[in-house]
């Protein structure tokens, strides 16, 4: 597996950090990353709990294609350190990640975690396997029997690197269920003192 850096930093880029003062830094932090062999035990902890990515690709013209995909918590799968699998739900038929990968299959993905403000970037190579040619083992992998949407192939993506981002400028979102979650002991209190209201007015009553 390869560092991040010797992906992302082209010459391009490396003359743009030269330019604006950055370069000393990040050469030596090239210098001292090593690429380790892959997605380890906080790696594999946040793609369990995530429900959704953002993907991109480039197609033929040369444009970048930019994809939100998502789906339950956890169904980003780790089927080894350097390889990542999750259902492709059938969509609206345009085909285009899988064309454009069908051509290059080399992708990108960020995985945001807007509650704690966290982001994950991958680069990887992507490809689609029909879910009826997937073998019994990595079918039953990304399965989701609670989730009500058809499964049309499995997506593959075999990683090159990855890094973590900071978390500035990330603003805090929360969905529907986590707020639920953050609320359900004021609600149980609201409960408890409505419950204690009621009682006083009975007792009141009682004593006129």
């Amino acid at each position: 597996m390869k560092t991040f850096a010797e992906i992302a930093f082209t010459t391009a880029v490396q003359g743009l950090q030269e330019k604006h003062g950055s370069r000393a830094t990040y050469s030596r932090m090239q210098r001292e990353s090593e690429p380790g062999d892959g997605l380890g035990a906080r790696e594999a902890e946040y793609l369990a709990n995530a429900d959704s990515f953002y993907l991109a690709s480039v197609g033929e013209t040369g444009w970048p294609y930019v994809q939100h995909r998502g789906g339950p918590r956890g169904f980003l799968k780790l089927l080894s350190p350097t390889c990542i699998v999750f259902a492709d739900f059938r969509g609206n038929r345009q085909f285009v990640t899988a064309g454009n990968c069908s051509a290059d299959d080399r992708v990108s993905l960020i995985i945001v975690d807007y509650p704690n403000r966290r982001r994950l970037k991958i680069l990887g190579r992507l490809r689609f396997i029909d879910i009826s040619d997937a073998d019994r083992e990595l079918s039953a992998l990304v399965e989701l029997p609670e989730y009500r949407a058809n499964i049309e192939w499995v997506a593959m993506i075999e990683v090159e690197a990855f890094d973590w981002n900071c978390p500035q400028h990330i603003t805090p979102r929360f969905t529907l269920a986590q707020v639920e979650a953050a609320s359900q002991s004021l609600h149980a209190r609201i409960a408890e003192l409505e419950a204690e209201a009621t009682l006083l007015r009975e007792a009141a009553s009682r004593k006129v």
